[in-house]
């Protein structure tokens, strides 16, 4: 009896540490939280104040105490005997939560951040939802397949009418002092007015629709003038855009479940530049007397060249037991490509692209994940959609930061040393630009001294080529806290997950597989990071409290 005991112990505090085998019947009062979380989110969703979303202060102010009475009631539901599947969803409303009124009480995006008011949207984001604070009422222009149906016709007609009124919004309600964020957000404006440009001579080819026509003149028309504004208004503002360290480290802990402080994410993201760097250095050693890396410099050069990254990207993950090939995948990738730019027109990550696309195509694993979003939905239904204020962030551009490096020392550059050093290049990057995020928001440099640290320690003097890239960089990264940073925090507690992971499978005799890990990792949905270490090890994050 001892020894069945015994061994029943083992299986479940080592091997059933693995969600699978965790027993994982759906408790009793499991569906107060699902009802919760529905109420929860149909309330996050503001009202309309003429026709356009409503985030005056009265509204806020006036719903403050329905939003406590869903912090109460959450704290209430008993979750000590849930298995951790079901304790995880419990986590994310927390969070979600915590993340509302967070940004009620410091970050308050609708009174310091005029880039919020931006509604037209011309691509995909590669994560979950768009980066950063994003209104209710955007405008979803690469959703369209033109020539529109009635029903979308309808829809993007409804959307044009949003702009003018939430402009008219938005003078109310900007009473910020932020001054980078101010002056950022005006290039928002001015880009959002060559987009409708652009959506205007879109419908003209498809719809001369007369009552289109007159929705996108209002629509430009508000936007112009709403640029003009904030240009007016950009003398008074004077104030510091960071958060600062405390409300920095609050925000880490407490809604996106990190277990970092302002100071742990310097040291960290310190200790990859260096890394990157010195890698970087020795890769260069290594190959020094091979030939120089030549990039594709005619569209049928770099044509040929992403065909063949495509082919090979696709057969190293099959043939190497990388990761579960599905039939989804190879068209995500297919998708976006990329495409071939001048040598002088070139930013960042398209100097990388025309050399290899393969360190920037690992990155891609992101539509991999967002394809299996769509084809294979959560059976949780609270996992099932993108989670609010970006906390998907550590795990989503944790693993495709994380797997650019993991699929290089799997083997995919064997046959190309030179693409090595591509990689410590972009880790570089990333590190870099986090850094500077930081101090941005511990208002110890402004936006523009932040951008100097990301372009002076980033390598080869890549990020001096386009300054686009590094303000849109630098504004995203002030606009939304922790975002800067969680390329590099994710991908070290993904490699902290592998490391227990690994530890707990070699006291069990057993290997560890790379490909079960990713499909481990991929079926637990987009979470924050240390929720996945939880579900996978079994091993409960300590910053985590039981209600």
């Amino acid at each position: 009896m001892k020894r069945l005991f015994l061994f029943l112990f083992l299986l479940v505090s080592n091997n059933s540490r693995v969600e699978a085998n965790i027993p994982n019947i759906e408790p009793s009062n499991y569906r107060t939280l699902i009802n919760l979380f529905n109420e929860w989110r149909v309330f996050e969703k503001p009202p309309t104040l003429n026709g356009a979303p409503d985030y005056s202060k009265e509204r806020f102010n006036r719903d403050y105490d329905e939003f406590l009475s869903f912090k109460n009631r959450l704290d209430k539901i008993e979750i000590q005997e849930w298995p951790v599947n079901y304790r995880i969803d419990w986590y994310v409303v927390k969070a979600e939560l915590n993340g509302y009124d967070f940004n009620y009480k410091v970050l308050k995006p609708w009174e310091r951040d005029p880039a919020f008011y931006q509604t037209v949207w011309m691509y995909e984001s590669d994560v979950p939802a768009h980066e950063g604070p994003t209104n209710h009422g955007t405008l979803e222009f690469w959703s369209y397949q033109f020539p529109l149906d009635k029903e979308n016709k309808e829809k993007i007609k409804t959307d044009l009418k949003v702009i003018p009124s939430f402009l008219d919004q938005a003078k109310i309600n900007l009473t910020g002092n932020a001054r980078d964020l101010w002056m950022a957000g005006i290039e928002n404006f001015k880009q959002q007015s060559k987009d409708l440009r652009q959506i205007e001579e879109k419908i003209s080819v498809h719809h001369p629709d007369e009552d289109l026509f007159k929705l996108l003149e209002n629509a430009k028309h508000s936007t112009q003038k709403f640029t003009q504004w904030l240009e007016d208004e950009l003398p008074n503002k004077r104030g510091p855009s960071g958060i600062g360290k405390e409300n920095y480290t609050w925000y880490q802990k407490n809604v996106h479940l990190l277990p970092f402080s302002w100071e742990d994410e310097v040291r960290l993201l310190q200790r990859e530049l260096d890394r990157a760097w010195s890698s970087l250095k020795l890769e260069e050693h290594r190959n020094r007397h091979l030939p120089k890396m030549a990039s594709a410099d005619t569209p049928k050069d770099f044509d040929i060249l992403t065909e063949k990254s495509i082919d090979k990207m696709m057969k190293f993950l099959k043939n190497n037991d990388i990761m579960q090939i599905k039939s989804n995948m190879e068209p995500a990738l297919r998708a976006h490509r990329g495409t071939f730019q001048a040598k002088e027109k070139r930013n960042f990550f398209s100097i990388g692209m025309h050399y290899d696309p393969l360190p920037l195509y690992s990155h891609f694993y992101h539509w991999f994940d967002l394809a299996q979003v769509r084809d294979e939905p959560h059976p949780s239904p609270i996992r099932r959609g993108p989670l609010l204020y970006n906390i998907f962030d550590s795990k989503n551009e944790g693993i495709a930061t994380g797997v650019e490096e993991m699929f290089m020392h799997a083997g995919l550059y064997d046959d190309n040393p030179r693409s090595r050093e591509i990689v410590w290049i972009m880790i570089a990057q990333r590190a870099a630009r986090g850094l500077g995020s930081l101090y941005a928001h511990a208002n110890e440099m402004t936006m523009e001294e932040a951008g100097k640290v990301h372009v002076k320690w980033t390598p080869r003097e890549w990020m001096k080529r386009e300054p686009h890239l590094l303000r849109f960089e630098q504004h995203l990264y002030l606009r939304q806290p922790g975002y800067g940073t969680c390329y590099i925090t994710g991908k070290y507690l993904i490699e902290k997950i592998i490391a227990n992971r690994s530890r707990q499978l070699e006291e069990l005799g057993q290997p560890f597989k790379i490909k079960d890990f990713l499909t481990q990792f991929n079926d637990a949905g987009n979470i924050p990071i240390e929720l996945v270490h939880w579900q996978i090890t079994g091993e409960k994050p300590s910053g985590l409290i039981e209600p």
